[in-house]
């Protein structure tokens, strides 16, 4: 096997978006603290920070993104044009790094870049894909064909809350939705990755497969490919930023002088998008709640304004000491302080497995995708937090963050977490599942 060095060469194409970002690098860092050598292929569109891995090599390719295109608030638009519009670079790209390192390992690659199977088998070269959702989810998402042939996904309203056969915990609204004007686009999203999964040399998931055993189950009757679940990523690795935006450190400062486990810290993640109504009533929700909150509040996530400007004359100067609002904040650091009790959440599944590990029950915001089936499982099936279902309405949000964070209700979910809590700590330790699976990954790769 030809090295750079010693250490044999991983080329890893990185997705563009924030909450790819994150378990991109942490899988990065995992394979080169284990003795491989890291190229990191990247868009220019959200490029990252390469300063921030100086231990990586960073290769940039161009996608071709005009302006409106790289601001279209329909993501599923624009996962299709990266896809179509990297096709030619990303070829140049993996032909010139193969000429400088011919018998590099393999290529590991974002799931969205389903494009990819075609380039990497013309090249010869085996193809790992990183999927960062759960098993839970993805048992949702693989069965997508069977939910169109049966007309689930274009259900009434009034069908949201029946069951759906094919998968016993979800309800018809829980299934994976694409925030997209057109549903044909979904689908083919869908298509393409499944495809692109189907054909790959294997499967890495950020997940726990003791917390997900039938669901692994499920996945391998369905994917005839090798999978190695080796989270929670964040646990195997010291944090090195992959974040796209700068984050406050002055909440972990104003963190220290709350009590303990009395803050709720809310963030809905880095692409969903609310109305102004919306964020009002969170806004009076958290502040007639009474308890300290640390509220993140991304700019340009309130559609129609720049950022908190649209809040009533006096409502900053009436959470005083009570409560914060940033732009953006260091997640792990957040959850883990000693202050944060309860996290209003999105349900994306980085923020769920961090939440998970760091025994903080969650009130569910989900918008879109996977995030509708986190929810579910974690207000129905583990019942480590509460799911807002119904329109979001201050008094609704002020109810749910008094339930958890001072209720017996919210105790008893506390309670339930620890044990999930404990099993993330221990599935990474030596002989674990994810350890095991980590050291089944590597051999496996260097087996090519």
């Amino acid at each position: 096997m030809e090295t750079r060095g010693t250490k044999p060469v991983i080329f890893l194409f990185t997705f563009p978006l924030q909450g790819h970002l994150n378990p991109n690098f942490q899988l990065a860092n995992i394979l080169f603290n284990r003795g491989f050598s890291i190229t990191v292929i990247h868009t220019e569109f959200n490029s990252p920070n390469s300063s921030n891995f100086p231990h990586f090599t960073f290769v940039s390719i161009p996608d071709g993104l005009s302006d409106s295109e790289a601001s279209n608030p329909d993501v599923i638009e624009l996962l299709h044009d990266l896809n179509s519009k990297c096709v030619a670079p990303f070829d140049d790209c993996l032909k010139k790094l193969l000429s400088e390192e011919p018998t590099a390992a393999c290529v590991i690659v974002d799931a969205l870049w389903y494009f990819t199977d075609d380039l990497t088998e013309k090249f010869g070269i085996p193809r790992m894909v990183l999927r960062t959702v759960n098993l839970s989810a993805f048992v949702a998402f693989s069965k997508f064909h069977v939910l169109r042939e049966k007309g689930y996904l274009s259900l009434q309203e009034s069908q949201a809350d029946s069951p759906v056969p094919e998968l016993p915990y979800l309800r018809m609204k829980d299934l994976p939705w694409f925030q997209t004007e057109d549903p044909r686009s979904g689908d083919k999203l869908k298509r393409g990755v499944i495809k692109s999964l189907k054909s790959s040399s294997g499967i890495i998931f950020n997940a726990i497969e003791d917390l997900e055993a039938e669901q692994l189950d499920q996945t391998l009757k369905e994917f005839p490919v090798p999978l190695f679940c080796i989270g929670p990523f964040h646990r195997r690795v010291t944090a090195s930023s992959s974040s796209l935006l700068t984050q406050d450190m002055t909440c972990l400062s104003w963190l220290d002088k709350q009590e303990p486990k009395s803050v709720i810290y809310a963030s809905l993640g880095s692409i969903a998008s609310m109305d102004e109504s919306e964020f009002l009533e969170i806004a009076w929700g958290l502040r007639n709640s009474n308890q300290p909150f640390l509220w993140v509040v991304r700019p340009g996530s309130i559609r129609g304004t720049e950022w908190i400007e649209i809040l009533p004359k006096g409502f900053i100067e009436s959470i005083e000491g009570k409560g914060k609002i940033v732009k953006w904040a260091p997640q792990i650091e957040v959850l883990s302080h000693r202050a944060t009790g309860g996290f209003l959440t999105h349900c994306g599944w980085n923020s769920t497995i961090e939440s998970i590990c760091e025994a903080v029950p969650m009130i569910c915001k989900p918008s879109f995708g996977d995030q509708r089936v986190n929810a579910r499982y974690i207000s129905d099936v583990w019942r480590i937090g509460l799911h807002l279902e119904n329109k979001i309405e201050r008094l609704e949000i002020e109810n749910c963050v008094r339930a958890l964070m001072t209720s017996s209700h919210g105790e008893e979910m506390r309670k339930r977490i620890m044990p999930m809590k404990e099993t993330a700590e221990q599935c990474v330790k030596l002989g674990g599942s994810s350890d095991r699976n980590l050291g089944n990954l590597i051999a496996y790769i260097l087996s090519f």
